[in-house]
């Protein structure tokens, strides 16, 4: 049986293997409950049959949205192999130990910005955040550097999967997945 996700994970290992400046970039898209939506660039940090996982700080803008309305749409583009990825489904955070677990690999100055800045609020200025990052980074000198519990990761599973693959003259191949049970079931689209 065909798995959109497995394509996408293929997707994104040829976009690797073919030296696409970053191929782990992802658009994702949340709203607030008042429909208000918002997107940005995370990166993809993993592919399963679940769906497609990232981490960040949970009292970011994108957190407090997802707490509130967990449902979220993300797109994968690579233009240099005329292929993009759309998915909409609903958001759960991961288990705190698969976040711990990422957290733990991540070099030691990305974990000490994780405790240095209040990602998407108001600051005063730059300084504050390198001060913090210098007081961090004295702190945890000789230890090692916890996750912080308002960072970790989530997982959006797609209900829905639009693979897109460019077309001479415009006519791109759109083939759009929806989740029935543990299968799936495909839908053609005009170009």
């Amino acid at each position: 049986m065909f798995d959109p996700l497995e394509e996408l994970a293929s997707w994104r290992e040829e976009a690797r293997r073919g030296g696409a400046l970053e191929p782990d970039a992802m658009v994702v898209a949340t709203a607030t409950t008042a429909a208000t939506p918002s997107a940005r660039v995370v990166l993809c940090r993993g592919i399963d049959a679940c769906g497609v996982s990232f981490f960040t700080n949970y009292e970011s803008r994108k957190g407090n949205e997802l707490s509130l309305n967990p449902q979220a749409a993300a797109v994968f583009f690579w233009p240099s192999l005329g292929k993009q990825v759309r998915l909409e489904g609903q958001v759960e955070k991961l288990p705190a130990l698969e976040s711990d677990r990422y957290f733990a690999q991540r070099p030691r100055t990305h974990r000490l910005q994780s405790w240095a800045s209040p990602q998407s609020r108001p600051i005063a200025d730059f300084a504050g955040v390198q001060a913090r990052h210098v007081e961090f980074d004295s702190l945890y000198r000789d230890k090692e550097v916890p996750r912080p519990p308002w960072w970790g990761g989530y997982r959006l599973m797609p209900a829905v999967i639009e693979l897109w693959e460019n077309g001479e003259f415009r006519l791109h191949s759109r083939r759009v997945f929806h989740r029935e049970g543990e299968g799936w079931r495909l839908e053609l689209l005009a170009p």
